[in-house]
């Protein structure tokens, strides 16, 4: 009985020392350098497979308005010709929207996966640094004490290289722009 009071004593006397951090891992994700050049690809990659999507529409449109007007005037050998050529340009839409949305997942994974580790790894160098034995996501906590607990955020920041004040507010006025720049 004596030995458990002194192990909970003990116990408790240890978690007093204990130091917590946290991190808002998903806008250090956001905000660095490498998710710029990301960022570049999978939208050139989306955009390519959208024109070529738009393309096959567009040719599916055609030869369906074709048909309308023309399906009177054929053969039955024709339009039935005509309607399995419908039929299959219908079939390598869909599976082309398919395909291209996994390869875009794909694409998205394989440049995020870097970018990841990256950070991951600079966190863990950053608590290790601190004495820090748990590092929370605040983004993904419902409260915590931020007087209790070290915020990494900005040791993670300049360690990562991101540029001192870029925020996400920043970060999507760049975006919007970019956009609006593509648009005209």
């Amino acid at each position: 009985m004596i030995a458990a009071a002194v192990i909970l004593a003990c116990t408790a006397a240890s978690a007093q020392n204990l130091k917590f951090a946290h991190i808002n891992f998903q806008e250090i994700i956001q905000l660095m350098p490498e998710m710029d050049s990301a960022r570049v690809q999978i939208d050139a990659a989306s955009k390519e497979t959208q024109e070529t999507y738009q393309s096959m529409i567009m040719e599916y449109n055609s030869k369906a308005q074709e048909f309308e007007q023309k399906q009177a005037t054929w053969t039955p050998a024709v339009r039935e010709s005509k309607a399995r050529e419908l039929s299959d340009i219908e079939s390598r839409i869909r599976t082309f929207e398919q395909s291209s949305q996994q390869d875009l997942t794909q694409l998205q994974n394989t440049l995020m996966a870097p970018i990841y580790q990256k950070a991951q790894e600079k966190i863990n160098e950053l608590a290790k640094a601190q004495g820090v034995i748990y590092v929370f996501d605040s983004s993904q906590l419902l409260y915590f004490d931020a007087a209790q607990s070290t915020d990494l955020t900005p040791a993670a920041r300049t360690a990562l290289g991101i540029p001192e004040g870029r925020t996400l507010e920043s970060l999507q006025a760049e975006l919007q722009a970019q956009y609006q720049a593509q648009q005209q």
